[in-house]
């Protein structure tokens, strides 16, 4: 979804739309609140730590980062930034324009974002 800009285009926001859409068209309680993580990966540790920190002071719940090893053998470490929330596509949105300028700030790349289906 990230491209390299500080805000959203209606294109970058549509798979938002698709999947909120999807879920609640498969039965997903509107009324609940959700977990939403987004995922985050870079490749320098200490980047990515940074990253974290000032998510963290941003509002958001933050994961401890992993190592992981890509078919390629190259490393990455990740980590989640959490936030419950209305499955709604418009603040879903709001939380990834304010994540951007962070990632930008420490070259960490956004991931994508994902929850579960709640009855």
């Amino acid at each position: 979804i990230y491209t390299g800009e500080d805000t959203l285009s209606l294109h970058d926001a549509l798979p938002i739309s698709a999947i909120v859409n999807e879920l609640l068209a498969d039965g997903s309680n509107p009324s609940l609140d959700y977990e939403i993580e987004h995922h985050f990966a870079c490749q320098d540790f200490d980047l990515l730590e940074k990253a974290a920190v000032d998510l963290f002071k941003a509002g958001f719940e933050v994961t401890d980062a992993e190592e992981m090893e890509l078919d390629d053998g190259a490393t990455i470490f990740c980590f989640d930034a959490t936030v419950e929330c209305k499955l709604d596509i418009e603040t879903i949105v709001a939380d990834i324009e304010k994540m951007l300028p962070i990632l930008e700030k420490y070259g960490v790349d956004y991931d994508g974002w994902g929850t579960y289906f709640q009855e």
